[in-house]
């Protein structure tokens, strides 16, 4: 498959920088900027080929025979979203019981445009002490990577500026450049 996903990834014009990824048996990947759904084939090829399974929050109700089979496959973890239940903390919940886990998380929490960055992925880095890595998507060189161990503080709000900045720094467009926000 690793191969396959190589081949893949070179096909559709990509090139996958592969100094970043990460050695732990569990950790969070930021990928950014998310917005598009071909974030997700491109950056499952990407890890694909770079010999590693990465995981991805998917709704419960997507784990039907025989779709669940290959969404499991894929990486997927069921997340009930239902009314009431709380995502962050069934998520902590799969880091203590999976050996492996290397859960890739949008801050944006959306495709669309937004200036506020979602702070889940550092309530669950906090409670698991998974470390978090920053990966980027870069539709404007067609390049996907993940860069570096990003070390979080105790104040969410500072840290996803600081991601913010990281990103806008290194000039990474989305596949939708305009519905890609660095604003504070």
């Amino acid at each position: 498959m690793k191969q396959f996903a190589k081949f893949m990834l070179r096909l559709v014009g990509w090139k996958g920088v592969y100094e970043g990824i990460p050695t732990e048996q569990k950790c969070i990947i930021i990928g950014a900027p998310h917005t598009s759904a071909w974030d997700f084939v491109i950056s499952w090829l990407y890890y694909t080929s770079a010999g590693k399974k990465a995981n991805v929050l998917i709704k419960k109700e997507f784990f039907f025979w025989p779709l669940g089979f290959f969404v499991k496959k894929m990486g997927g973890l069921p997340i009930d979203r239902s009314k009431g239940s709380n995502v962050i903390r069934q998520t902590i919940q799969l880091f203590k019981e999976n050996d492996y886990i290397h859960l890739a998380l949008t801050p944006e929490g959306t495709r669309k445009r937004t200036t506020k960055w979602k702070a889940g992925f550092h309530i669950i880095a906090k409670e698991t002490g998974v470390p978090v890595y920053l990966g980027a998507f870069d539709w404007g060189k067609k390049e996907i990577s993940i860069d570096e161990k990003f070390e979080i503080s105790d104040d969410s709000s500072a840290d996803i500026k600081r991601m913010k900045t990281y990103y806008k720094n290194k000039g990474i467009k989305g596949k939708v450049p305009e519905n890609f926000s660095t604003d504070f």
